[in-house]
């Protein structure tokens, strides 16, 4: 069996797309089916590369059973739209920048990733980076959303 290739994306790959990376990935041991899936992160951006994920998305997802301090911020390569079968967007900003990155025969890989949201009615995961505490348990409960919706669209 073939396994599906995720990469989630967002901006400096320390908030938003290392939550969903950790996310998923809990999602899918949960449903006991990592053995179908590899998943990553990036940023569209260099700024953080090879730091761990923000102190502040590790503290709320440790709170909610989730392990973050594995991840390492990388920035999207142009391999990853050749080597990913689903590259998931935080925000509509990061979906243009991966776009404009990508030959046309890769767009139809690239989405955003609250598309898959089950309740949520966003189209962007916001940044939390700049906010308050609350902007991190926020992003946590649309991550959660998303993946779960993004995983039920997957497996049939």
């Amino acid at each position: 069996m073939e396994q599906i290739k995720v990469l989630f994306v967002c901006m400096g790959n320390i908030c938003r797309s290392p939550t969903a990376e950790a996310v998923f990935n809990k999602v899918i041991m949960d449903m006991n089916a990592t053995d179908r899936f590899i998943v990553d992160s990036a940023g569209t951006h260099a700024y953080h590369v090879g730091e761990p994920s923000d102190s502040r998305s590790q503290q709320v997802a440790r709170s909610r059973g989730v392990d973050l301090s594995m991840i390492r911020a990388r920035k999207v390569s142009p391999s990853d739209f050749d080597d990913f079968d689903h590259i998931l967007a935080m925000d509509s900003d990061n979906y243009q920048l991966l776009l404009s990155a990508s030959s046309n025969e890769h767009h139809h890989k690239i989405a955003l990733f609250l598309d898959y949201a089950i309740e949520a009615d966003e189209q962007n995961v916001p940044d939390p980076y700049y906010g308050g505490p609350n902007g991190f348990e926020h992003v946590f409960d649309l991550v959660e959303d998303a993946s779960k919706g993004f995983y039920r669209t997957i497996i049939k």
